[in-house]
């Protein structure tokens, strides 16, 4: 029987496959997303959504988001909370091999006329001074030990070392160091492969952006200026990378150690042993706990170097410093983490392990760990488009909490990296784009051609369907005019 036949209906863009979908469902799977995204959405989402809502402790709802597509375990997109004191698990498969995948979003008070003179100088200069692709390492010399420091530490090491502004730290999610994190549950391998890498992009989705907020792409003026964006025709600067191979690193090693026990010791069968997993209050659940928090804060620290790094190259081109330039962050947002969180259920407060696969964290106004500026207004949101059409800052909202205020995390893919690969060409991809006005830098033509704009959704109709759901709201809508891909 095809999904459309069974799925449910529960309003314009929340849609429910039943515990009776398939054997093994503890609650009901939800899936977010207009009409149209969820006839298009890959048959193996809604097989992977249900799986995931069998597993022990998940409360609710398995939850996708309009963003959804295949992934390792969870789909891409994909929410659940454990209830960590009714035998909740914890599943790599469910935060992702690229821990704390994430978006930081920097303001300047330039503007699109001062700025587009100089945007191949700009670029260029940002292709060499923040290395990308695959194994790329970074200018920060540092040796093992030091490395154990910093995933310890996150970017509060690196603002320590002159890496940044004390209100960078302010600005980002946790602080930028999740607490817990401890460096003696991560292997030798996974820091050998991550110590050289701080300061990188590394390959795939990720990029870093020059865009435009233009006039007539501002929905909210006074959310806008509250986050930084008061000027017409404003520059800011985007980008999105996570804990390379370190993080990598983590996940597998702690997915073989799952597969060992998971059934052995503690009797849990699974679907697919992609979901491998333990329950969350067993050593080898906390001991991943710990280790994958060394992955968050080892992003925390990657994008805080990169923005260092921007900053320098922004002040080089322009010739002044980047106080003068208003180099400010709006924020960091982290995707692919699992965190403790209090969230009420059928109106009891519970404490929640809640993973988020490809989805952001997007807290409404009044909540805990939202930054002292953003109280009273709700929790910036990053949302990253193609390198084509553009990206999204958005605020979360009090609708939020039938996600366990979590939201979608990009456009999300439609086209295999394969058929990518043999739809478009990177050289001449890299032309029509030029121009169309948006200057690129690539590690590999490849590379290019796998993230074409058509390869992935429809960006608009990911953040409408988002916004119409009630879990987040538009602010503002950038135009890419630069970008240095992995």
């Amino acid at each position: 029987m095809a999904t459309m036949d069974v799925i449910e209906r529960i309003s314009d863009t929340v849609w429910e496959l039943p515990v009776s979908y398939k054997e093994g469902m503890r609650v009901p799977a939800r899936i977010y997303g207009t009409e149209k995204l969820i006839r298009e959405m890959d048959e193996a989402v809604y097989d992977q959504i249900t799986n995931v809502a069998t597993l022990p402790g998940i409360t609710k709802y398995a939850l996708c988001m309009p963003d959804g597509h295949f992934g390792y375990g969870f789909p891409i997109g994909g929410v659940a909370a454990m209830d960590v004191n009714e035998g909740g698990v914890i599943s790599p498969g469910g935060i992702g091999f690229d821990i704390n995948c994430g978006m930081r979003l920097v303001t300047s008070n330039l503007t699109y006329g001062e700025v587009k003179p100089h945007i191949r100088e700009l670029v260029d200069l940002l292709y060499r001074q923040v290395p990308a692709g695959v194994g790329s390492t970074g200018f920060l010399k540092m040796s093992k030990r030091e490395f154990r420091e910093v995933v310890e530490q996150g970017a509060r090491w690196c603002v320590r070392n002159g890496y940044g502004w004390k209100e960078d730290l302010e600005l980002t999610e946790e602080s930028g160091c999740i607490e817990g994190a401890d460096a003696a549950k991560i292997s030798d391998k996974a820091v050998d492969r991550g110590f050289k890498q701080i300061g990188t992009l590394g390959s795939g989705n990720h990029y870093l952006e020059i865009q435009v907020a233009h006039r007539e792409n501002i929905f909210d003026e006074e959310l806008a200026e509250a986050f930084g964006i008061s000027i017409p025709d404003q520059v800011v600067i985007m980008f999105h990378c996570g804990s390379r191979g370190f993080g990598h690193q983590v996940a597998t090693d702690y997915l073989q150690i799952f597969l060992k026990v998971m059934d052995s010791k503690y009797g849990i069968k699974i679907l697919d042993r992609e979901l491998a997993c333990a329950p969350f209050d067993s050593t080898e659940g906390r001991d991943y706990f710990a280790g994958m928090k060394c992955g968050i804060n080892m992003s925390f620290a990657n994008r805080q170097v990169i923005l260092h790094r921007i900053r320098e190259v922004f002040s080089k081109v322009f010739g002044r410093s980047a106080e003068d330039l208003g180099m400010h962050m709006v924020y960091d947002v982290a995707h692919n983490t699992a965190k403790l969180e209090c969230h009420k259920v059928d109106g009891r407060e519970k404490q929640l392990l809640v993973h988020r696969k490809g989805a952001t964290r997007a807290f409404g106004p009044g909540m805990g760990g939202i930054p002292e500026s953003y109280k009273t207004i709700g929790q910036p949101v990053i949302i990253g488009g193609s390198m084509e059409t553009g990206s999204y800052l958005l605020v979360g909202t009090p609708g939020g909490a039938e996600t366990f205020f979590s939201t979608a995390h990009g456009s999300g893919r439609t086209m295999s990296r394969t058929k990518a690969r043999k739809t478009w060409r990177g050289e001449k991809l890299q032309r029509e784009m030029e121009a169309r006005g948006i200057y690129v830098r690539s590690t590999s033509w490849r590379g290019l051609a796998e993230e074409a704009g058509g390869a992935y959704k429809d960006i608009d109709e990911v953040i409408e369907a988002s916004e119409l759901a009630g879990i987040s709201k538009r602010v503002v809508r950038f135009t890419p005019i630069g970008n240095v891909k992995g």
